[in-house]
């Protein structure tokens, strides 16, 4: 699980590769639920929102350069 105050230190271009590393991860569990392959369902679980973490910050930090 990702801690908000880890996320916060990181810089723009690192949360968006860190979005994008999650959301593979996510479709990957994803398919091992459907083929039936996926032991622990409570991943995926912990990916969404990990997820949302991530992008909650990345808006965040999106909206402090703008101004």
């Amino acid at each position: 699980m990702l801690k908000p105050e880890e996320l916060r230190q990181m810089t723009i271009q690192e949360l968006r590769e860190k979005e994008r590393e999650l959301s593979e991860k996510l479709m990957g569990l994803r398919f091992q639920k459907a083929t039936g392959e996926l032991e622990n369902p409570a991943m995926l679980k912990t990916m969404r929102r990990d997820l949302a973490r991530v992008k909650t910050i990345l808006r965040e930090k999106e909206l402090e350069e703008e101004r």
